[in-house]
């Protein structure tokens, strides 16, 4: 189906922060499969736990525990608590992507909060997935009207407006949703003190706060989850992308006393944390562990934005870690949309992508080389710079 266009090109193999083509030809990939492969393409501890585990065990259902998705949970619980003052541990819910794991995290507020109180408040221009329910809740009314009616219980406030949020707030609303930082919507920070404020509303009318992390977790923005930069606790959280660093899991976790609104048959997955994708996630998250993940990007988030930064064509950098957006300065280039800079670039070697008509998204793998990041500048700055020559 046309759902994604015309593939400009047919990749093969990976390492690394490098990606071939069926030519042959390389490419510096610094957009991660959409911030998926954040540890590089065909991690060798990676490789090496799925073979083992193909060989070992692939699947029983969730009637049955198995070793790799325990272990998985476990580490999913103490990170997200790491830096919150939640001192009980919570419980986690597998799932296959990050749009069932906020279709999952609804599901779960609804029930806690019980008739009446099913309203779920999200922020404009936010992304929250493609299901009915996650794309209700996705603050992009373009994306809602091929599929009109969406499930009704959704509603929006403006981004980074708390007075916004407060006024959109009724008796009937049982939940907000909140990325930390809006990713799809064009690599937008929210401001610690929106989120502070937010969970603040939260705690005096008794609505829970569900951050999706689904693209800002798991170090990529420089701690371990985006809504710890604001010191804020969350009731739930979802994960997904890098947690498989390729292979497909999401997760959803809660406090205790909230996970323990769903009961047996409430929701279910068939293939939500099988052990294939248990065991990647697994080694996924002892490597990001030893490597200081949110370090990582950190020190090369702050790298990355530096050479943007002296790039001409380039108005300004925002975001955080190594998720950044470089906005562009259409005048220099003679009105070139971002969409044409980054297909330019991908002839050149380079995979990024325009997350709005201005402005490019980086998101290259945590473990990326000063050198390549270098590399991956001098790409699209020789293709400003052609097209600037243009524009003059």
């Amino acid at each position: 189906m046309d759902n994604y266009g015309d593939p400009p090109v047919t990749f093969v193999t990976g390492r690394g922060t490098e990606l071939f083509d069926d030519t042959g030809k390389r490419y510096l990939d610094f957009l991660c499969g959409l911030a998926v492969t954040s540890l590089g393409h065909s991690h060798p501890r990676v490789t090496s736990a799925l073979v083992q585990q193909a060989g070992a065990l692939l699947h029983v259902s969730n009637l049955f525990d198995t070793e790799p998705h325990i272990e998985v949970a476990a580490r999913l619980d103490s990170l997200i608590r790491s830096e919150t003052s939640v001192t009980k541990p919570g419980r986690v819910l597998f799932q296959n992507s990050g749009a069932e794991a906020n279709e999952a995290a609804i599901k779960l507020a609804r029930k806690y909060q019980g008739r009446g109180r099913h309203v779920v408040l999200s922020a404009f221009g936010s992304f929250h997935g493609r299901t009915l329910a996650s794309l209700a809740a996705t603050g992009q009314p373009e994306k809602h009207e091929p599929f009109q009616p969406l499930p009704e219980g959704f509603r929006h406030a403006v981004w980074n407006d708390l007075d916004a949020f407060e006024a959109a707030l009724d008796p009937s609303v049982g939940a907000i949703l909140l990325e930390s930082l809006q990713g799809e919507g064009g690599v937008n920070p929210a401001s610690s003190d929106f989120l502070v404020g937010v969970r603040q509303l939260c705690d005096e009318r008794g609505i829970l706060l569900i951050f999706d992390e689904v693209q800002t977790g798991l170090g990529r923005t420089g701690r371990w989850f985006g809504f710890h930069h604001a010191g804020v606790r969350a009731d739930i959280v979802t994960v997904a992308k890098a947690l498989g660093n390729g292979v497909p899991i999401g997760a959803v976790w809660a406090e205790a006393e909230i996970a323990a609104a769903f009961t047996p048959g409430d929701h279910g997955s068939t293939f939500g944390g099988q052990p294939l994708a248990a065991s990647a996630a697994r080694e996924v998250l002892r490597v990001m562990e030893e490597i200081d993940a949110p370090a990582c990007a950190a020190a090369r988030g702050t790298t990355l934005a530096r050479l943007l930064e002296s790039l001409p064509g380039v108005l300004g950098v925002r975001g955080s870690g190594l998720l950044l957006a470089a906005e562009l300065d259409l005048g220099f280039l003679g009105n070139i949309k971002a969409a044409d800079i980054t297909r330019a670039c991908l002839t050149s070697g380079l995979i990024v992508n325009g997350v709005t008509p201005t402005a490019i998204r980086f998101a290259p793998p945590l473990t990326v080389t000063d050198e390549e990041l270098t590399e991956g500048v001098e790409i699209l700055g020789s293709v400003l710079d052609a097209y600037g020559k243009m524009g003059v």
